[in-house]
């Protein structure tokens, strides 16, 4: 299972297998310093926090005396608006009020305010106006929310909306007749055909016309090749992660090998370099190394061999990517 993780992050974003396992340790810490804190508080019991008798009565006996020095005002809540606005008109009728026509589409939030509207209702009445609303008739006023049912009753016979006149239907001028040309036809769609190319050379929009291969896809193969250096052989469109029998099948009758590889100097690169390569791996980089710097340069692709932790399945598939 952790092989294969590490196999699809370097798969995904092009690293080496030891900067595979780095930027999965680091994944790892990552979640632990996030979710820890969140599990230890929840699964760890804290005990409750005890208020002493006698600080509660002290709170208790400040709490009452903050209520006696508080000066009482009414508290305007959105559910108790409509009815303070109520109560303000019934218990004041000689409210002094300018009274005059208006039309809600149009007035301004000033006028709303002589009208005896109080100020939030008349930026309610604005917004509703501003989001496309209309008054159609005067019963729409009441559809505001807060406007209270005595202070409609008194602007009631001052509401003016003017009726929309239908708009006169125009008679449009006959058409005349026009001959009748059959339009040419349009030329049948020919799909491209697919022709060979090369692999190592190829961009993902050719990719993306075989069979079975996507955009995601295609940009996974063009990824792993740039990781080894070019493909060196088709068999090897079965180590890319996610092919399908489909997929497979078009890679293999289109998509050729005929350009050369790029080779690694397997005689001067360093650890670092030779990791970087998908079929070598840190340690076996720099045992590579070492051995070369005890017995002298290698000559040919066999004397790999002669490490104990390469077999021979891995210097064959790595032979056509070394330079001696």
């Amino acid at each position: 299972m952790l092989k294969r993780l590490l196999y699809l992050i370097r798969d995904e974003f092009g690293l080496s297998r030891s900067q595979a396992r780095g930027f999965l340790v680091v994944a790892v810490v990552m979640v632990l310093c996030w979710f820890g804190p969140l599990t230890y508080d929840r699964f760890t019991s804290e005990e409750s926090t005890v208020i002493p008798e006698a600080d509660s009565r002290k709170a208790d006996s400040l709490l009452a005396i903050l209520e006696k020095i508080q000066p009482e005002k009414p508290y305007y809540t959105k559910s108790n608006r409509a009815e303070y606005s109520t109560k303000e008109i019934e218990e004041n009728p000689e409210r002094p009020l300018s009274l005059f026509y208006f039309d809600p589409n149009i007035a301004s939030a000033t006028q709303f305010e002589e009208l005896g509207m109080p100020k939030f209702i008349a930026e309610r009445i604005i917004k509703y106006r501003t989001k496309g609303g209309q008054f159609r008739k005067k019963e729409d006023l009441q559809k505001i929310y807060g406007l209270a049912p005595a202070l409609y009753e008194r602007l009631e016979p001052y509401i003016n909306i003017p009726e929309k006149k239908p708009f006169a239907a125009t008679t449009n001028p006959p058409v005349p007749e026009l001959a009748f040309t059959p339009a040419a036809p349009k030329p049948a769609f020919t799909k491209p055909t697919l022709t060979a190319f090369d692999i190592n050379t190829a961009d993902t929009s050719q990719l993306i016309r075989l069979k079975g291969i996507g955009s995601k896809l295609a940009a996974r193969i063009v990824k792993f090749r740039d990781g080894l250096g070019g493909f060196a052989s088709t068999t090897q469109y079965t180590e890319v992660f996610g092919l399908d029998s489909l997929a497979l099948s078009e890679l293999n009758r289109f998509a050729q090998v005929r350009s050369s590889v790029q080779k690694i100097s397997i005689n001067t690169d360093s650890p670092e370099e030779l990791d970087r390569h998908p079929y070598l791996s840190r340690r076996q980089s720099e045992i590579i190394v070492r051995y070369r710097e005890q017995h002298g340069a290698y000559k040919t692709p066999q004397d790999l061999l002669n490490i104990k932790i390469l077999d021979e399945k891995l210097v064959n598939k790595i032979a056509s990517y070394l330079a001696f």
